[in-house]
């Protein structure tokens, strides 16, 4: 059943105050779009709390951003340009969400993509949340930049900027983007604890298949195998060992890092470490004294 524009109009405002709620936009963040019949897009305005809005206060514009309705003086989000980008490039894609929610646009603005194979749940719905390259808020450079992406992802971040999540209709994005902080806050707790299990490459082919069972639509496959460099607009690129036999693994990447001596460094040069780091240390500097005092 199609949602009128009135009840859009509500669910823009909802989604836009779960959103503020949460703490995914602070002052007049973020922005929100629906696709409407007629190649008409639905939006937040600029310069509004996303908090604090009523329905009267979206503006209509055409896919070219042209403004079409609003109330005098409303003006469309000035990132309508990387809305646009992804209804251009996905018929499929009814709603655009964009916000800064907190951990996972720190993952953003340490560059590190939510990449790898942790939750079963992210594999089988998102699969992969890469990183698009750093534009200029309101400027052609950010759609440019996103565009490469949202041809097979639903969810990604933007390099120091924040977070993009596409959906069949506005609670479906708004939900991905709920799943992207989630996501982010699991990782950064297993990560300070020290170490992550990363699911089997073999157990990501067997979730790839449950997607079809689920009935989940995706833009692209999951890809494990040698994944290409670069941006390929073929697969979602997912970071899983190879373990045949196994679900899970240790990843002894990241307690490599740390035997070598590569740890987060803080303010006036004080190391900074978790229990997991430290214990790891530890345990490295025994072996080497044992070692020492045995040869």
């Amino acid at each position: 059943m199609t949602r009128s524009e009135d009840q859009l109009r509500l669910d823009i405002v909802e989604v836009g105050r779960r959103l503020w709620t949460r703490g995914f936009v602070a002052s007049n963040d973020g922005n929100i779009s629906v696709r409407l019949p007629g190649d008409r897009l639905l939006m937040t305005p600029t310069s509004v709390s996303k908090g604090f809005m009523s329905p009267e206060m979206m503006v209509i514009t055409d896919m070219d951003g042209r403004l079409l309705s609003g109330e005098p003086g409303r003006k469309a989000s000035s990132e309508i340009l990387m809305h646009l980008v992804a209804y251009r490039h996905r018929p499929d894609v009814h709603a655009v969400v964009h916000a800064h929610p907190p951990l996972s646009t720190g993952f953003a603005v340490a560059g590190i993509p939510l990449d790898r194979a942790v939750l079963a749940e992210v594999v089988t719905t998102l699969g992969s949340i890469p990183i698009a390259e750093y534009g200029t808020p309101s400027t052609p450079e950010l759609p440019a930049a996103v565009e490469p992406y949202v041809k097979t992802h639903d969810a990604l971040l933007l390099a120091n900027h924040g977070a993009l999540a596409l959906g069949r209709d506005l609670f479906a994005a708004y939900y991905k983007m709920e799943t992207i902080e989630h996501f982010a806050r699991i990782s950064l707790v297993a990560r300070l604890l020290g170490r992550e299990h990363l699911l089997s490459r073999e157990e990501v082919g067997r979730l790839q298949e449950l997607r079809g069972t689920y009935g989940i639509a995706s833009p692209a496959p999951v890809c494990v195998d040698d994944p290409p460099a670069g941006v390929d607009p073929s697969c979602q690129v997912v970071v899983a060992p190879s373990s045949p036999g196994e679900r899970l693994v240790l990843d002894t990447a990241f307690l490599a890092d740390v035997a070598d001596g590569q740890v987060p460094v803080g303010n006036g040069g004080e190391i900074q470490l978790t229990y997991g780091q430290l214990t790891t240390l530890i345990e490295d500097a025994v072996r080497h004294l044992t070692a020492r005092t045995t040869a």
